[in-house]
């Protein structure tokens, strides 16, 4: 977090992968949720995505918003984009004008808000991850797996003699 000069309000910055767009909120964020929404699993290219909602009036892109495209879907909602990397940096809510939700991964310091909302559940894939037991992979320092999947017998099966 950074105190802007000449004001108390502390605020949060982040930026995308090539550094080319920065945005600032002010901190506390106005809240934070987990979407797994279909819109924004194709936009993000990920099981789901992590946001922060923000007022605009506490909201600022401070370098390079001449390099953000916007894309308008058919509700009228708009997602912005750095135009040299493709990060995800804004979505907007046609039926929220006030607020602004930008990724929480754009984000190294803290936002002020904790992210305690799931949206879309009912939308999420079968092979995202519901939180299962995971154990390190081993000869793959790092890599965690839920192991192998157990092929569920049919009941003749069970009855059969080998």
């Amino acid at each position: 977090m950074t105190l802007q000069k000449g004001r108390r309000d502390a605020i949060a910055v982040g930026q995308c992968l090539c550094g080319k767009v920065q945005v600032e909120i002010g901190v506390p964020a106005r809240w934070a949720w987990h979407d797994h929404s279909h819109a924004s699993r194709r936009a993000h290219g990920a099981a789901y995505a992590t946001y922060v909602g923000s007022w605009r009036s506490r909201f600022r892109i401070t370098k390079g918003a001449r390099g953000v495209t916007r894309f308008r879907d058919e509700a009228g909602d708009v997602r912005g984009f750095c135009a040299r990397c493709g990060t995800p940096i804004l979505y907007e809510r046609k039926r929220s004008p006030q607020m602004v939700n930008l990724p929480r991964a754009l984000f190294d310091s803290r936002t002020g808000r904790e992210p305690l909302y799931h949206i879309g559940m009912g939308e999420s894939p079968e092979w995202a991850y519901r939180g299962e037991k995971l154990r390190p992979l081993k000869g793959y320092p790092g890599v965690l797996w839920t192991g192998p999947r157990r092929r569920k017998r049919a009941v003749h099966e069970l009855f059969l003699e080998p």
